[in-house]
């Protein structure tokens, strides 16, 4: 399996998984503070949503890769 077919079944499954679940939540730690024995944080939680069109354009890539003949040897 070459480098360009790996890539394509990558962003195949990258794109059915941004399709699937839409997005994904991260936690960020923001300030942290130490006042003589007691520390204080705060975590921020961060979604990051994946849009349709960038799902379904990663599929589309993934599938144009596998099937379009991109130079190379001649078979």
């Amino acid at each position: 399996m070459n480098t360009i077919k790996i890539a394509a079944v990558v962003l195949i499954a990258a794109g059915i998984l941004g399709l699937a679940y839409g997005g994904f939540v991260y936690t960020k730690e923001t300030h942290t503070a130490k006042l003589g024995g007691i520390e204080l944080s705060v975590k921020d939680r961060e979604t990051v949503n994946i849009p349709v069109w960038a799902g379904v354009g990663a599929i589309v890539a993934g599938a144009l890769l596998l099937v379009v003949p991109l130079g190379g040897k001649n078979r």
